[in-house]
């Protein structure tokens, strides 16, 4: 028995040790092909001043759709950061996704509104909103009332009662940068192209202070956890997702704050209720139906329009929130796995589906195992010291220069922390980021996994607290 214990402690080690490799010669590539993709956009965005599409008249409008679910304490901001955009004609459209608290009576009493008929159509599926509320002095904004469906309803209803040609999928918690939607908007623009996905950076603002829907003052916040994810989110959107981009191949853009083009997605379908994750599956559905169709047609990230949001604060909440994405990733893959290897989708088939279906998907679980699995088997003498050395540069190490490297990065192209004891705590939480809490994440990424194959699919809500508003006095300063 000890002998068969001992084996199979080697035949495992040799599965991680393969997984570790492959995995880190990915993201080796992938870093490469995002550095230069990434310092070439931060020296075109640094000559551009976006003044052109701000005036241009063929700039087309954009609908913001915000789907907010007991979000009493984030949405005034939110709303109030929409308004403040610059951008020549924009619509903002708020769906009252069956709000519990008082979301939807804050919004009336902070922006005066009324409660109005409209001609509801119904491009999407949705049934008929509860209620409309409105203002004549603030044209832009627009707030419905809906039965509790869940966000992807909540967005097919914002559809339904958009008129712009595109629209921008924006979480009730977030911050937007002042010219964050015509950057969002120039990649469309600059081909006769149909893009019909554009994304951008998401960033945490969890201890920065917030007046009138901007950024007063950015800082760090207090807590460890909340540092950790914002090493984890920098390294995310500038070691990855622009290197997918650079190859045609992006699969992934978050919803949070992503532009799509209104036709492409009705006849996509919609958003769809069959995962828990309804950006990632979104991305699969337009590819499948741009393809089918034999349309021309390309989806883009871009690195510098920048979404302030609200991580999870406590490890309860983080939990909820990896195990969401990670089984939404689970479901889209399976769901759309005839895309996987198939040439037919180009680099997206051939390339990026494999990568997160073998490597971000179910590869958790071999490394979620690997964490466990290569201390015991050296503490067993079954694996030398020169391999266990090897696994833990692998698996720690790495990871480590690389979110080093992308702190660095950073702050050579966005610069959007205002000194350099903010660049050496993220340079410092870098190192602590990978050392506990990254294996923590991939616990709970594995369970995610797991959820999927035991057939859960319900969706884990995370709770918010709203970030720092300036108080009264402050803000008369």
């Amino acid at each position: 028995m000890e002998h068969f214990f001992v084996r199979a402690l080697e035949y495992a080690n040799t599965v991680f040790l393969f997984y570790f490799v492959a995995a880190n010669l990915c993201y080796t590539v992938l870093m490469l092909i995002s550095l230069y993709a990434v310092s070439l956009h931060a020296r075109y965005a640094s000559t551009k001043t976006y003044v052109d599409l701000q005036d241009s008249p063929v700039t087309p409008p954009v609908a913001l759709i915000v789907p907010a679910h007991n979000e009493q304490d984030a949405i005034v901001q939110t709303v109030l950061s929409l308004l403040d955009l610059n951008y020549p004609e924009k619509e903002i459209i708020v769906v009252d996704d069956g709000s519990s608290d008082e979301t939807l009576q804050r919004l009336i009493t902070q922006f005066d509104l009324r409660r109005m008929d409209l001609i509801y159509r119904e491009a999407l599926p949705t049934g008929q909103p509860e209620a409309f509320y409105h203002n004549p002095d603030r044209r832009e904004l627009i707030v419905l009332k809906v039965a509790h469906g869940g966000k992807s309803h909540a967005l097919n209803s914002g559809i339904n009662v958009a008129r712009s040609p595109y629209f921008c999928t924006v979480d009730a918690d977030s911050i937007i940068e002042r010219d964050a939607l015509l950057r969002l908007m120039s990649p469309v623009l600059q081909t006769s192209r149909n893009t019909v996905v554009s994304g951008g950076i998401v960033r945490i603002a969890n201890g920065s202070v917030i007046r009138d829907g901007r950024i007063e003052k950015l800082e760090l916040p207090s807590t460890w956890l909340e540092r950790c994810q914002i090493v984890e989110y920098i390294r995310t959107f500038l070691f990855g997702r622009p290197g997918w981009n650079a190859m045609g191949a992006t699969f992934i853009t978050s919803g949070a704050f992503c532009l799509l083009h209104k036709q492409s997605v009705i006849e996509a379908g919609g958003f769809s209720s069959d995962t828990v994750t309804e950006d990632i599956d979104m991305i699969a559905r337009l590819r499948r139906s741009q393809t089918r169709r034999g349309y021309d047609y390309r989806i883009v990230f871009t690195t510098d329009p920048i979404c302030w949001t609200e991580a999870p604060r406590t490890m309860k909440m983080l939990a909820r929130q990896r195990r969401r994405w990670q089984l939404g990733l689970t479901q889209t893959v399976m769901q759309h796995h005839e895309m996987i290897f198939n040439p037919k989708y180009g680099t997206t088939g051939m390339l990026s589906m494999p990568f997160h279906a073998y490597m971000e998907a179910l590869g958790c679980v071999v490394e979620a195992l690997g964490t466990f699995l290569i201390p015991i088997s050296y503490f067993l003498g079954v694996l030398p010291i020169s391999t266990f050395l090897l696994f833990m540069f692998l698996a720690v190490g790495y990871g480590t220069l690389l979110s080093i490297g992308s702190v660095v990065l950073e702050e050579v192209t966005l610069r959007r922390y205002p000194s350099m004891r903010h660049v050496i705590t993220l340079l410092v939480y870098a190192v602590i980021e990978n050392i506990g809490y990254r294996q923590i994440v991939t616990l709970f990424r594995a369970h995610g996994v797991l959820q999927y194959f035991y057939g859960r699919r319900k969706w884990e809500s995370v709770e918010h607290r709203g970030l720092t508003a300036a108080a009264p006095q402050e803000a008369r300063a």
